[in-house]
């Protein structure tokens, strides 16, 4: 199992690195947008529409993203992927309803992406283990339709500002995931969602939120003595928001990583499944491996746009 983990982190690590320092905007949007439509698949498929169903949900997937990068005019097949040019932070002035400065997406789009995951996991989190099966398939299938396309216009207008913003969204998730990792094994008391992942504790949680605070902490340290292409999401934070405007901003990300890990773990429990598929030979699906960046993704753009001159 080991080996296997191992070849296939490398092999994606191989074809994921070329596509991440591409000039261009479109060998990122295109793998991203493979990876996305195999989530759909994958999510067809646990809820109770595999087959030919499944293909068509991973095209319809396919199909709404490409279709909503059209219409909010992202960068998808520019030649070069960075609107920002240079690292110095800049206010992120907007109007009502209009993208934030050196953004393609309107803000309200982010906005009621948090209205969707926000309230949606918690009834999803409070409901679901009881009530999931019992909503008709065709809403279930929407409803990973929007979270996934969400997500991945999310990603492809987080690439556009560079790679460094862009790492520093995936950072946050990974180190919510190893600090609460590591803070439950060792001080795990109690049981965070017994029903859904009995492995998860409170005491995780908080550890994670921790591990980010230390994270952001040195990332916003290196963005002011290291050349780098894009300011962070932290920096970003912490010049529109002000250092307790970016705390709150980043307690709340990292507990929606959580719910977003929870939400994939309750539908394979529900489905009877270990994993979202066996895609990735060793890591399971591709469902698994970014389960709490759907969430994170458009929402990290959300509370950005509270960041205001």
């Amino acid at each position: 199992m080991l080996k296997q983990r191992v070849i296939t982190a490398l092999v994606l690590v191989a074809i994921l690195l070329p596509c991440l320092a591409a000039e261009a905007a479109w060998p990122f949007a295109a793998l991203t947008l493979l990876f996305i439509s195999a989530a759909g698949w994958e999510w067809s498929r646990l809820n109770e529409a595999p087959g030919a169903r499944a293909m068509l949900m991973g095209a319809a997937v396919a199909g709404g993203c490409v279709y909503l990068a059209q219409v909010l005019g992202l960068p998808v097949w520019a030649q070069s992927a960075a609107v920002l040019s240079t690292p110095n932070l800049h206010p992120h002035e907007h109007g009502v309803g209009l993208p934030l400065a050196g953004f393609s997406v309107p803000a309200w789009i982010w906005q009621l992406a948090v209205m969707l995951w926000v309230l949606g996991g918690a009834a999803a989190l409070k409901y679901g283990t009881t009530h999931w099966k019992a909503v008709p398939q065709l809403w279930r299938r929407l409803l990973g339709l929007a979270l996934l396309v969400l997500a991945w216009v999310a990603l492809v207008e987080s690439k556009a500002q560079g790679l460094n913003y862009l790492l520093s969204v995936f950072c946050l998730v990974w180190a919510a995931d190893i600090g609460a990792y590591f803070g439950g094994r060792a001080f795990g008391r109690r049981k965070l969602a017994p029903s859904i992942s009995p492995g998860k504790s409170w005491e995780g949680v908080w550890s994670g939120m921790v591990a980010v605070g230390i994270l952001a902490v040195i990332w916003v340290l290196v963005d002011r003595h290291a050349s780098v292409d894009s300011p962070s999401l932290y920096s970003r934070l912490l010049f529109g928001l002000g250092p307790i405007g970016m705390v709150l901003a980043l307690v709340f990300l990292s507990a929606m990583s959580v719910v977003g890990d929870l939400f994939e773990s309750l539908i394979k429990r529900q489905a009877g499944a270990k994993d979202s598929s066996q895609l990735l030979p060793g890591h399971g699906g591709v469902l698994d491996r970014i389960d709490a960046l759907l969430p994170v993704l458009p929402l990290s753009l959300a509370v950005m746009s509270l960041c205001h001159a």
